[in-house]
């Protein structure tokens, strides 16, 4: 799978840890522990961040990409349990004990993203203070948005699931708009390509979306969130009441970590 390079206007945006919603949460005490020791990566599009039984090195914070957790089959069909962009992590497994999950990590969105060992995390997480509370809340979001994805994927049409897929990425973006091809959301979504097709044509008549060479911009978010099912607004719903609400920095803290 071709991995090009982030788009323009991501690449050239100035990085900062406080981008991600759960670094950007963390008191300015706990920022002076982690942010010396976050490293900066690139995110391209395909790019596998662990295979299932992985053991985890490090865990992720996206800034300003996507990836999903992906179940894979035998057969090498996959299903996406959960998207995670800036609202959180990757590597929830490596904190709670497990150090591997039988998901794959997979960027659908290129970007970046930092990067922080697993030693670093475990150490903080085990002062039992608000990094730990924190971790906890998310999981627990991060397990609604997987609850709820198998639900969707079971009870409701494909265009729904196309809707709510859509809604949750553009959450975890800044953009209102997606790269991402028909083939990579119908292996999101355990779906055939024809499907994602039909649906999207029918979002694209209805004036909800433009889709183009991969490109996917969202022209009216109201009647999207219309046309998707509950499971969209519960997920949010869940979020928003676990984890604080982002925070603009000061000058002063946006200087702790720059790359």
């Amino acid at each position: 799978m071709p991995q090009p390079a982030p788009q323009q206007s991501r690449s050239t945006t100035l990085h900062q840890p406080t981008q991600n919603h759960l670094l950007n949460a963390l008191s300015p005490e706990v920022q002076q522990r982690l942010f010396p020791h976050l490293e900066l990566v690139a995110m391209p599009l395909g790019k596998v961040l662990y295979e299932s039984g992985d053991v985890m090195r490090y865990v992720y914070f996206p800034t300003n990409c996507i990836v999903s957790l992906l179940y894979v089959m035998e057969n090498g069909s996959s299903a996406e349990i959960s998207v995670v962009g800036y609202d959180g992590l990757i590597g929830v497994a490596l904190f709670m004990g497990g150090e591997s999950t039988t998901s794959r990590a997979l960027v659908q969105s290129a970007g970046f993203a930092y990067r922080l060992l697993g030693q670093r995390m475990k150490d903080e997480f085990n002062r039992h203070g608000e990094l730990l509370h924190l971790m906890l809340r998310y999981s627990q979001a991060l397990i609604t948005q997987m609850a709820q994805t198998a639900v969707c994927n079971r009870h409701h049409s494909i265009d729904q699931q196309l809707c709510r897929w859509l809604l949750l990425s553009l959450d975890r973006l800044k953009d209102n708009y997606l790269v991402m091809t028909q083939e990579l959301i119908a292996n999101m979504l355990g779906v055939r390509r024809e499907g994602v097709t039909e649906a999207a044509g029918r979002l694209h008549k209805q004036g909800v979306i433009n889709y183009s060479r991969g490109h996917i911009v969202v022209t009216d978010r109201p009647k999207l969130e219309q046309l998707s099912c509950e499971c969209y607004e519960v997920v949010k719903a869940e979020t928003d009441r676990l984890l604080p609400p982002y925070r603009q920095q000061p000058e002063c803290e946006k200087k702790l970590c720059t790359h």
